[in-house]
């Protein structure tokens, strides 16, 4: 079991994750991401990520995230257009199809459930 901890999301080293070319709309955006506690049957992850900007599209997970620094609007298809920057939480659900309009670097926590 992974005892208790605290991290400075701000400060804390991301490692590069790669970007599927075929999701980038527009720009040059890069992805980093770190994993900070994973459930034992790898159906809860949560985590920091980082996206510097640019146009991009995803599939989404259940997800519920919190904006540490940045801004980006995330177009869900078919729903909602969510603008958000620090201090933002946002939800997101699995199959959500997206479109993340990264205006400047953002960072986020998040919290997902497969």
């Amino acid at each position: 079991m992974t005892p208790s901890f605290a991290l400075h999301i701000a400060d804390a080293d991301l490692e590069p994750e790669p970007l599927d070319p075929g999701q980038i709309v527009s720009g040059a955006p890069e992805v980093s991401g770190k994993v900070v506690w994973e459930s034992p049957d790898g159906r809860q992850v949560r985590g920091i990520w980082q996206i510097t900007p640019g146009v991009v599209t995803d599939t989404e997970a259940d997800e519920l995230f919190v904006v540490i620094s940045g801004s980006a609007t995330v177009e869900v298809e078919g729903g909602a257009t969510l603008r958000v920057g620090p201090g933002d939480m946002a939800v997101l659900r699995a199959d959500d199809r997206t479109t993340w309009t990264v205006h400047e670097t953002l960072r986020k926590a998040y919290a997902i459930t497969l």
